[in-house]
């Protein structure tokens, strides 16, 4: 028998997911498209009655977004400038309509390699926190997504929110995603950047993550440390090279060959980086 439920807290959404069985279901615009015309075949546990599960909070180390957190809620937040990468990626995700009800958690759990959130999460460093009634684990968004529909997550947990921490704050982000159309498109590759600039105009601090080019959005860390020290207004040009995409693994498709998106993959991480250039403390940005 599948059975409907609608808890009111994360204690009994939590109680529910341990008897097995259930299904998770919160915006619902993953839900639907993967049930297609087929019946339910499991009972759903409906969490948009956790009130608690949506918002951002704000700790003395972190800022916390819940996991029903929706990108139009993210779009509307008070943030510093690093989280700008997540705010143009959320108006990237969909439609607006989709945008009002799709959530945050959903887009990782979700764990498509052209999730739009995911990158510009990672330069952020950011971590799910994860929750049974065996206690609380937290990990590093790289680690729970572990390839394409696949994550982390055990089935008696919930994920209750996504942990950005205030030190990876600094700077400023953007965020750029290829695709065929400019809205209501899947990705042909996509990149975050965030970028600190020290007070003599060189960059201190880089974070640059790249989507749709493999299996899992990646950091490209090698391309990071050579980032460092170089003037913020350097020719990003002639200093990105494609052997810092070495590690990426894109695919051939009816959207593009994997030599195209390698290659869209470095324009756009060029364009990021100039469009990221972050102004001294003090001073207005580029």
């Amino acid at each position: 028998m599948v059975r409907y439920a609608r808890p009111n807290s994360t204690d009994g959404a939590l109680a529910l997911l341990a008897e097995g069985g259930w299904k998770l279901f919160a915006g619902g615009t993953d839900f639907y498209p993967a049930l297609g015309s087929l019946p339910l075949k499991h009972s759903i546990i409906d969490l948009n009655g956790v009130a608690e599960l949506r918002g951002i909070a704000e700790t003395d180390a972190h800022f916390v977004i819940g996991a029903r957190t929706t990108w139009t809620d993210i779009c509307r937040a008070d943030l510093p400038p690093a989280f700008d990468a997540l705010k143009q990626a959320a108006r990237e995700v969909g439609s607006v309509q989709i945008q009002n009800t799709g959530t945050v958690a959903g887009n990782l759990c979700n764990a498509s390699p052209a999730a739009d959130g995911v990158p510009a999460l990672m330069v952020l460093d950011a971590e799910v926190e994860l929750r049974s009634q065996g206690g609380i684990r937290r990990l590093p968004l790289q680690d729970f997504i572990l390839g394409n529909r696949r994550t982390a997550l055990a089935g008696s947990e919930l994920v209750t929110a996504i942990r950005v921490p205030k030190a990876s704050t600094a700077g400023r982000s953007i965020f750029y995603k290829l695709g065929t159309r400019r809205y209501l498109v899947i990705s042909i590759a996509m990149a975050a950047v965030r970028l600190e600039v020290a007070s003599d105009h060189r960059i201190a601090a880089a974070a640059v993550a790249v989507g749709a080019c493999s299996a899992v959005a990646q950091r490209l860390h090698e391309l990071e440390a050579d980032l460092i020290g170089l003037a913020a207004d350097a020719d990003f040009g002639s200093h990105v090279r494609l052997e810092h995409f070495s590690s990426l693994t894109p695919i051939d498709d009816v959207r593009g060959s994997a030599d195209y998106r390698r290659a869209a993959a470095r324009e756009i991480v060029v364009r990021a980086l100039a469009a990221a250039r972050a102004a001294p403390a003090g001073e207005a940005a580029a």
